[in-house]
């Protein structure tokens, strides 16, 4: 994945912000969400995918990266925003890096990095109802759409 050369007068605004994280945003449905880039290990086009009988509900089965075998999973079925499995010319797979275990994450479209500052991040009770624990905080880009932000290592590790 190429970054994009920033000019210097964006780096000394960032350092006058403050540190920046950076989060890949990407749809499931109508919901724009968001990983800290550094648990994502590449963003692939959907391969060839092998249902595995029996598997939990939110899996849609198995593929082959370069030799591994890695578990794909849909992230609309898990989070119960839908039943059905799909995918379309804009899906993709993040391959992400859980606990050490490499497992694929079937996403709608990926939307773009956005690098936030702690004053872009609220708290996940700002949406009212308590939030599940793999929500972490509301990213709220300037310009942009508002990003559930997730950590994953509540959704995978037991």
């Amino acid at each position: 994945m190429s970054r994009r050369v920033e000019g210097r007068s964006a780096m000394q605004r960032a350092d006058e912000l403050g540190k920046r994280v950076e989060y890949l945003a990407f749809l499931l449905a109508t919901e724009a969400y968001a990983i800290e880039i550094g648990a994502i290990v590449e963003i692939l086009k959907p391969l060839p995918i092998t249902e595995v009988p029996r598997a939990d509900p939110g899996v849609v089965g198995v593929m082959s990266v370069r030799g591994r075998l890695v578990t794909v999973v849909d992230l609309k079925r898990r989070f119960r925003l839908t039943r059905t499995f799909s995918m379309n010319k804009k899906s993709r797979i993040l391959l992400v890096d859980v606990a050490g275990e490499q497992i694929g994450l079937l996403v709608d479209e990926v939307i773009q990095v956005y690098r936030l500052a702690e004053s872009d991040i609220e708290p996940p009770d700002v949406l009212g109802s308590e939030q599940p624990p793999h929500v972490i905080g509301i990213g709220r880009p300037h310009g942009g759409d508002v990003l559930l932000l997730l950590d994953l290592a509540p959704i995978f590790v037991e």
